[in-house]
C-alpha cells in the first residue's frame, strides 16, 4: 500500500492525475525508474519512447433548451465550429442495428444529432462502432449516452479518422433515457452542441525491466499500465497492477529463476493501449520468438477476484495455447483458498491485446472488475488511495507470485514455444482481427471493453 499512497502523492501534486500527457505520469514513471535502479545488481531496465496522439477538450457544451447537460468530449473526435451545431436531435437504431448504416434505413437523420446508446459492435467497438454508422447515414453530430449507469469519465474514438467521424459526444446514461424518452413521446427537441479539441503528438514512455539471469531464448513477461485517466488518480486503475508488479519485481531479484522474466509498466494505455501496442509492434523476430507468454494485471485491488479465461470454455474466445494451463495456474491457487473465482472475458480492453492478438502469444492474468458493485469508483476522482481493497490485493499479490514463480522455474515445460506469427509487418501498429468478448450485460465487466478508454 505503500506504493498506492505515493502514488497518490504524485497525482495530488499535479492535478488529481496521472494521465498520458501531463506532468503526473512523468513523475509516475521517474517513481517507477527509482525503485528499479535499486535492484540494479540483478536486473537492467530501460525506458521505451513512443510517440502518442494527445487530445484535450478545450471547449465543449450540449444543451436543450435551458438544460445544459454533462458531456464528454469523445478522445479523437473532430471539433465543431467555435459557434457550435443548433440542430434537430434524433433517436438512433437501438441494439445491433446500431452498428451499421443500414439500421439508419427508414430514418432521416440527414443534418441533425443523432441520440445513440453505447453498445458492443462487431467491428469498431462500442463508441466508435456507434458513431460511424450514424456519421456515414448523414448525421451532423452523435450524442452517445451509456450503456451502464456509472458517470461518464473517458472515452476513446482510438484514432483520428476525420473522413468518417462527426463531432462526437458521451453524456451520462440517465440524461440520455430522459431524453431519449421525450423523443418517443413525440416531442420535437432542438439541441445545441459544441466541442473543441486540440491534438498533437507528444512522446511518452514505457517502462520495461528484466532480471539479467534466467535463460534469454525463453522469457516470461508480466505488464500493468501506469498511466491513469484524466479524471482522477488512477489508484486501482491501474495503481494496483502497477505496484503488485513492482513488488514482484523486486522480491523476484533474491531468487534465481530458469526463464528471464521481463516487467512492462505501459503508457498511454487509457488512450487505446498505445505503449503496449508499440511495443508489440516494433518487437524484433528474435525476440518474439522468444517471449514465452504475457501476463497482465489491470485492476486487482477492489471486486471479484477475476481469472482470464484462457480455454474458452465460459466465453467462447479461446486464446493461444497455453492460455489455458495458465488460467488453471491462476484459478487452482485461488480456489486452494476458499475463494469463489469469476471467470473474465477477453474483452479487448487492457494490454494483453497486442500480445495475444499480434504476437499471438498465450496471455492470462487477473482482474477485479469494473461494475458499480466491484468498483463505484471506476475512471472517477474518487479512484484513490482509499479506494483499494488492500486484503484483495495482498491476495491477488500472492496468488501472481505463485504463478510467476511456477512459470518462472518450469514455463518451458507447461507452456508450447510458438515461432514468430503476428498479423502485420514489424514496426507497424496491429490491426483489429478478433471479435472480441461482447461483455455487455456482463455484471462487473462491461466498462473494461474496448471502451475502457480504449476503443476500437
Amino acid at each position: 500500500m505503500k506504493n498506492l499512497k505515493n502514488l497518490q502523492k504524485i497525482a495530488d501534486r499535479n492535478g488529481n492525475n496521472r494521465a498520458f500527457g501531463f506532468p503526473g505520469y512523468t513523475e509516475s514513471v521517474e517513481f517507477i525508474t527509482k525503485r528499479l535502479e535499486k535492484e540494479s545488481a540483478t536486473s537492467t531496465y530501460f525506458v521505451q519512447d513512443f510517440p502518442a496522439l494527445f487530445a484535450e477538450v478545450t471547449s465543449i457544451s450540449f444543451k436543450v433548451g435551458n438544460i445544459s447537460y454533462y458531456v464528454y468530449g469523445l478522445t479523437y473526435s473532430p471539433s465543431t465550429t467555435p459557434e457550435g451545431l443548433t440542430l434537430p436531435l434524433v433517436h438512433g437504431p437501438t441494439g445491433t442495428s446500431g452498428c451499421t448504416v443500414d439500421g439508419y434505413a427508414g430514418l432521416n437523420v440527414t443534418g441533425k444529432i443523432v441520440l445513440v446508446e453505447r453498445g458492443t459492435c462487431p467491428t469498431g467497438g462500442t463508441l466508435a462502432g456507434r458513431l460511424r454508422p450514424a456519421a456515414a447515414a448523414g448525421a451532423a453530430a452523435v450524442i452517445i449516452y451509456n450503456s451502464v449507469n456509472a458517470h461518464v469519465t473517458g472515452g476513446t474514438l482510438s484514432a483520428p479518422d476525420p473522413e468518417h467521424f462527426v463531432p462526437g459526444g458521451f453524456i451520462d446514461r440517465v440524461d440520455g433515457l430522459a431524453l431519449v424518452a421525450r423523443l418517443a413521446a413525440g416531442e420535437e427537441i432542438t439541441a445545441y452542441f459544441q466541442q473543441t479539441q486540440k491534438m498533437e503528438t507528444k512522446i511518452t514512455q514505457n517502462v520495461i525491466a528484466e532480471t539479467k539471469g534466467g535463460d534469454p531464448n525463453n522469457v516470461l513477461m508480466l505488464g500493468a499500465h501506469l498511466d491513469s485517466v484524466q479524471a482522477g488518480p488512477g489508484i486501482n486503475d491501474d495503481g494496483s497492477g502497477t505496484t503488485l508488479i513492482l513488488e514482484l519485481f523486486t522480491a523476484l531479484n533474491s531468487y534465481q529463476t530458469n526463464l528471464k522474466v521481463r516487467f512492462a509498466w505501459w503508457g498511454a494505455e487509457e488512450n487505446g493501449l498505445l505503449g503496449s501496442r508499440y511495443y508489440t509492434s516494433n518487437l524484433g523476430a528474435t525476440n518474439v520468438t522468444n517471449l514465452i507468454a504475457y501476463l497482465n494485471f489491470d485492476m486487482v485491488s477492489k471486486g471479484f477476484f477475476g481469472v482470464f479465461d484462457g480455454d474458452g470454455s465460459t466465453f467462447g474466445l479461446v486464446a493461444p495455447a497455453g492460455s489455458e494451463a495458465i488460467e488453471k495456474l491462476f484459478v487452482d491457487d485461488l480456489t486452494s483458498k476458499g475463494l469463489t473465482v469469476t471467470p473474465a472475458a477477453f474483452s479487448g480492453g487492457t494490454d494483453y491485446v497486442g500480445f495475444l492478438e499480434t504476437l499471438k502469444k498465450p496471455v492470462g492474468g487477473l482482474f477485479t472488475g469494473t461494475g458499480e458493485a466491484e468498483d463505484p469508483c471506476y475512471h472517477q476522482a474518487c479512484d484513490t488511495y482509499t479506494n483499494p481493497n488492500a486484503t484483495v490485493l495482498t491476495i491477488n499479490a500472492k496468488t501472481a507470485a505463485h504463478v510467476l514463480a511456477t512459470l518462472a522455474m518450469d514455463g518451458v515445460k507447461l507452456l508450447p514455444k510458438t515461432p514468430v506469427s503476428r498479423s502485420e509487418p514489424f514496426g507497424g501498429m496491429d490491426v483489429r482481427a478478433i471479435e472480441w468478448t461482447n461483455v455487455e450485460g456482463l455484471e462487473g465487466q462491461e466498462g473494461h471493453s474496448a471502451s475502457c478508454g480504449h476503443d476500437i
